[in-house]
């Protein structure tokens, strides 16, 4: 239960980077949602990396190699999920950017990211 609660605490400490940095880059820089989710997303991957490296799994004997290629392709795949979500959501459905990311980030959250992490990046 520990290792979820850390995994719960750094995905929380990424996820308040990457929302910031999303409505940042929209409100204030005039960037399409879109774009501004794909960056944020990428902050947050990497702070949710570093994080999950070196204090929620200790996994700092394996290869950072290995780690970040694993890392790569699981988040590829939860970056495709986002945005997709987010497009459609925003575009097709009419809901605000913002509500259309934290629904789609909260519907795979647990199920993809922690799961993966544990079992397949940082054995």
């Amino acid at each position: 239960m520990s290792t979820f609660l850390k995994v719960q605490t750094a995905s929380l400490t990424a996820s308040i980077i990457d929302f910031s940095l999303t409505i940042i880059c929209v409100q204030i820089l005039g960037f399409w949602y879109i774009l501004a989710t794909i960056l944020g997303t990428v902050c947050g991957a990497t702070v949710n990396f570093l994080l999950g490296r070196n204090w929620v799994f200790n996994s700092k004997a394996s290869s950072i190699k290995s780690q970040v290629l694993k890392y790569a392709i699981v988040w590829t795949g939860y970056l495709l999920i986002v945005t997709s979500g987010v497009f459609l959501l925003t575009h097709f459905v009419g809901i605000n950017y913002l509500l259309s990311k934290v629904v789609t980030t909260g519907v795979i959250g647990i199920p993809y990211n922690y799961f993966l992490q544990k079992k397949f990046i940082f054995l």
